[in-house]
């Protein structure tokens, strides 16, 4: 049997496979509503054999979403169409997981095919906040540095939308702690230069983290699995480390998180960052192997080979694939074909099951 498609239990849920579809913004929504193309999209990767479909970055508020066309729930009236997205991609098998967000200082800006700018006022953008008053691009407009009052609402956002996660029948919630967005930005000491008890050291860095954790563990039911993706590193002088990683993991696993998802970079414009294929791997491997944690691996993984050497040489649980799944949404049928692996097909397309001899 190849490795890939052995399954994974974490607390209750059970996986059918080791490869999970990433959270990828759709820039779809109108006033944070999922839609037809949402239940399309996220349903074809649930037919094509993924055994963990994590919708995109969705704004825990309206001030939090990337973009005015970004997914959100941060009102209960978004619940009817994700719950209609999460019956079909559990009747075809998968489970239904959520990304949870808040885009920080990155927030307030056009979607990429709009020209990825940043909004002003009069275009519907909004004012946007940080940890500090530092813009992401020296030229956008300047965030607020949030206050502590501010501080308590997005910690009180996120255990709010997590419980309509719950009520709209997601089995997995994955805080989105990565590519340059708010909760990076605390735990950066390249986008955090506050003097208070959110700033400054490494444990202050990532108190806002560790209570926006903590406030979802205490509405999120303790058979659900919590996953939190972070970026493992600035690849920036004077910024967030590999180790520093491996700390804050061994941290969340003691505030009951299940699973690191490990991207990297995004908080600063200019990193010079390796691009190759698996090039995130080995930071989900030493996290895995220094801290016992559950890890998952994402970025440029392209190919049946390189995801099934990747949980064989156990260096993540899980396989996180974006834009090869946007290239392939049936990628785990080939892939088991490939790897030599039976794996059932949806009996609407049985008769299409390519047979080996």
């Amino acid at each position: 049997m190849a490795n890939l498609f052995s399954p994974l239990t974490i607390r209750s849920v059970s996986f059918r496979n080791r490869i999970a579809i990433s959270p990828m913004c759709q820039y779809s929504s109108v006033d944070g509503f999922a839609n037809d193309w949402h239940l399309v999209h996220l349903g074809s990767r649930a037919v094509g054999g993924a055994g963990l479909i994590i919708l995109e970055a969705t704004g825990v508020s309206p001030e939090a979403r990337i973009t005015p066309d970004d997914l959100g729930i941060w009102k209960d009236e978004h619940l009817d169409m994700l719950q209609r997205i999460v019956t079909f991609i559990e009747a075809e098998g998968a489970v239904a997981g959520i990304q949870l967000a808040h885009a920080g200082r990155k927030a307030s800006h056009s979607s990429p095919w709009k020209g990825g700018k940043a909004l002003p006022p009069e275009e519907g953008g909004w004012q946007t906040v940080a940890p500090s008053a530092m813009p992401f691009i020296p030229s956008e407009p300047t965030p607020l540095a949030l206050t502590h009052e501010g501080i308590d609402k997005v910690i009180s956002d996120f255990k709010t939308a997590a419980l309509r996660a719950l009520k709209a029948g997601f089995k997995v919630i994955e805080i989105h702690a990565a590519h340059g967005y708010l909760l990076h930005e605390f735990f950066s000491p390249l986008s955090n230069h506050r003097t208070d008890n959110y700033g400054g050291t490494f444990e202050n860095r990532i108190r806002l983290l560790l209570k926006v954790t903590d406030g979802i563990r205490q509405v999120w039911p303790v058979e659900y699995p919590l996953f939190v993706r972070i970026s493992a590193t600035d690849w920036t002088e004077g910024g967030w480390t590999a180790d520093d990683s491996v700390k804050l993991a061994a941290i969340l696993k003691k505030h009951s998180v299940d699973l690191i998802d490990c991207s990297t970079g995004g908080n600063v414009p200019h990193a010079q960052i390796p691009v190759g294929p698996c090039y995130q791997t080995p930071f989900a491997e030493q996290i895995k192997k220094e801290t016992g944690m559950m890890t998952g691996a994402v970025g440029l993984i392209t190919t049946a080979q390189e995801a099934e050497a990747i949980i064989t040489n156990e260096q993540a649980d899980i396989v996180f694939l974006a834009r090869e799944s946007l290239r392939d949404p049936y990628f785990p049928l080939h892939a088991a074909l490939e790897l030599g692996h039976d794996i059932e097909w949806p009996e609407q397309y049985e008769r299409a099951k390519p047979r080996r001899r």
